[in-house]
Order: structure tokens, then sequence, then C-alpha cells
């Protein structure tokens, strides 16, 4: 027994935050109003019924007629080891590119599945090189797929998808996309790309919880998983059992139980985006872009991506000259209930990742964000021109 059985259990009440991070990003309270709603059957049809809305709104965010649509019970990484597990067989090659954190998590799936991992590696900050991807798939004909990262969340730079997906098509190679930051928060265009398999996730630029992938699969991907040679490693995330489950109408079968709640929450959310539509919301979040970057050259602050491949979800700023960067993270948090990233990987220390996702993404966000930051560093003896940062922001804002 528990030395602390004793003490009284209350139940948990999380602070108030925002969430100016990498993800999650903040959640609107029709979101969370609708995960609270009356928990019903996974197979009960008016539960179905809201599975083929929510991969009907899943197609529009993705800008696809792909038929396999869905969300995936599980984070984004469940989406990747989805994508991989399923069209990437023992004795394959695929070409990885990797220019971050999550480049190098791809790799990994590869190697997992009994495949070699042929690398393109660019330098953290960069997007991917395409003459030197090209090079790659001409180097290793008969690759089975080309893998890469479109918004990489580690650095805030954004490669050419279109491009990519292009020079797999021309090779014969399958497309793997992981589009987790960019959904809903920059153009994504699955059809118009000719991509193949591309997952995301529920807590980024889409505002809802974590624990949901929404992915898609090309008619071109769901051969490849009908044909395949050997059983697809995982169970779990087999394809050709999730198909009979997310595309069989009423007469879907049982695989798993669905968060029935957490898939209300995403089909919320999924309703505010086209509300909002597809291009004011790409609009919105290039704006507050705009405001946050004007703020923090006012205050003397650098971005480290350069402007033509720069996020405009994710900021990845450089931390100046002497401030310890861990430092100011912990009293954004402490005295005004911020949370932004740290860097990851060789950008440890060297960064801060300032994310706008979302519902993240308002005036109401930069503000206060730009005002935090000025007072942390101002009391850390950084040279800040009062209200610099909130005044340039301003005047692109409003």
């Amino acid at each position: 027994m528990s030395a602390n059985s004793n003490q009284p259990v209350t139940p948990f009440q999380p602070p108030l935050r925002l969430l100016m991070g990498p993800g999650p990003s903040d959640v609107h309270p029709r979101v969370l109003s609708a995960m609270a709603r009356p928990t019903i059957g996974h197979l009960d049809p008016a539960f179905v019924g809201m599975m083929d809305e929510v991969k009907n709104l899943l197609q529009y965010a993705f800008r696809t007629t792909n038929d396999l649509t869905l969300a995936i019970s599980g984070p984004g990484s469940a989406g990747m080891e989805a994508c991989f597990v399923n069209l990437v067989e023992p004795g394959d090659t695929v070409v990885v590119c990797i220019n971050g954190v999550f480049g190098n998590r791809m790799k990994e799936n590869v190697e997992r599945c009994g495949a070699t991992a042929v690398v393109v590696e660019e330098p953290w900050g960069k997007p991917v090189d395409l003459a030197r991807a090209e090079a790659a798939l001409t180097a290793h004909p008969g690759a089975k797929a080309l893998a890469f990262v479109h918004a990489e969340t580690s650095t805030g730079v954004e490669s050419d998808a279109a491009g990519l997906c292009a020079l797999a098509t021309r090779h014969g190679a399958l497309s793997i996309v992981d589009t987790v930051t960019s959904l809903g928060g920059i153009p994504v265009q699955v059809d118009r790309w000719g991509a193949d398999a591309v997952y995301s996730g529920s807590q980024k630029c889409l505002s809802c919880t974590p624990g949901l992938s929404p992915a898609t699969f090309s008619p071109r991907a769901v051969e490849v998983v009908k044909t395949r040679k050997t059983k697809v490693q995982s169970w779990f995330l087999d394809l050709s059992l999730l198909i009979a489950y997310w595309g069989g109408g009423a007469k879907r079968a049982y695989h798993h139980t669905a968060p029935v709640n957490a898939l209300y929450g995403l089909h919320e959310s999924l309703v505010m985006l086209r509300e909002e539509g597809l291009e004011a919301a790409w609009g919105r979040h290039a704006h507050m872009h705009r405001a946050l970057k004007a703020g923090l050259e006012a205050m003397g602050l650098n971005l480290l991506v350069d402007e033509a491949a720069r996020l405009p979800q994710l900021n990845a700023v450089l931390v100046p000259e002497g401030i310890d960067e861990a430092a100011v993270r912990a009293q954004l948090l402490a005295r005004y209930g911020l949370e932004i990233g740290a860097g990851l990987g060789t950008l440890a220390g060297k960064v801060w990742r300032i994310g706008l996702m979302g519902q993240s993404a308002t005036p109401r966000h930069v503000i206060a964000c730009l005002g935090a930051l000025e007072s942390v560093l101002t009391g850390m003896g950084a040279p800040i021109p009062p209200g610099a940062g909130t005044a340039a922001a301003s005047s692109v804002l409003f």
C-alpha cells in the first residue's frame, strides 16, 4: 500500500495557459463542449453517421477526394507509423529527407519495417533540396517511396511538397508526407500534389485535443496495401482492417473501440475550419505571423529560417547572446501562464519555438506574447526599447 494512500485525492484542475509552443494549441470552448456530450457506442448508427461527416470534413481539409481518409486513433506519431508499416515491406528502399527531428523519426520507421533508408540530409532550418532528393531517387531506381516532412516542427521550415511529390511520381515511388504542423495552417493540397500517404495531428492548427491523427491515402497507396507480400507488422494500424471500419458505411466492421468523445471534438474543430474557410484560415495564420515577426524584429530578435521557407504557424526565434533561454521560458510560464517551446536536437538552447497555430493564432496571443517577452528579457538586462514589440505588431494587426 502506498505511504500516501490515506491522503485525500481531489479532481485535477489544470492551470489556465496561453499555449504558444509547438503544440498543443489552445482548444476552443466549442471543441471542449463537444467532447463533454454523452458517450454513445462506437457502432451506434448515429456515431457511424458522424464518422462519415468526419471523413468528408477531412477530405475538405486535405483538399482530396481520396476514399480512404480517416482519423487514426492515436497521435500524429501513430499516423506516421500507419503510413510506413502499411506501405513499406522488408527489403524495400525508401528515400528519407531529413532536415529536423521528425525526418529522423521517419528513418527510424523505415528501418523498423526491415527496409533500407537512403538519407537526404539538410542543415536544420533549411528546406529539403529538390535536386538532392532527385539525385537520391536516380541513384536508387525502384525505391518504394520518398518520405519527407512538409512543415518541420523542430525548426519552423517548410519544404516544397508539390515539387517533392512530383519527383516521387516521376521516379515511380510513393510519397509519404508529414503534415502534422501544416494541416489547417498553410496550404495542403493532397490531390494537386499527387501525394500518396499523408498524415497529420489533431492538436496543432486544427486546435483539437491531442490523440487523433487525420490521414489520407491515394488509390495507388491502397493498391500497394492490398497487394503487399507480407502481413502488416501492426495489427492495430493495418489499413486493410481499418478500411472496413472507416469505409464500410452502415455495415462498418468492428475493429477497435474508437475514442468516441475525442472524435466529437475533432468533428467540431473541423466544422469550425469549414465555417472559417481554408483560405481564410491560411490567411489568418500568415497575418498573425507577420505581426509577430514585426514585433520580434522591433525588439531586436531574429528568426532562424529564411523568409521564403518560413512557417507562419511555427516561429523559431534565435536566443540573444547571454540570455538563458530555459530561464526565459520558465518565467513566461510562471508569471504569465504563457507556454513557448525550446529548441530540439542541434538547436537546443539556441532557439525558442513560438507557435501561432489554430486558436492560438489571434491578435490577443501575439500581443500577449510580445509583452511578456519584453518584460522577462528586460528583467534579464536585454536592451529592448519599451513597448517597441507590441507597437510594431499592432501596426500590422490593426
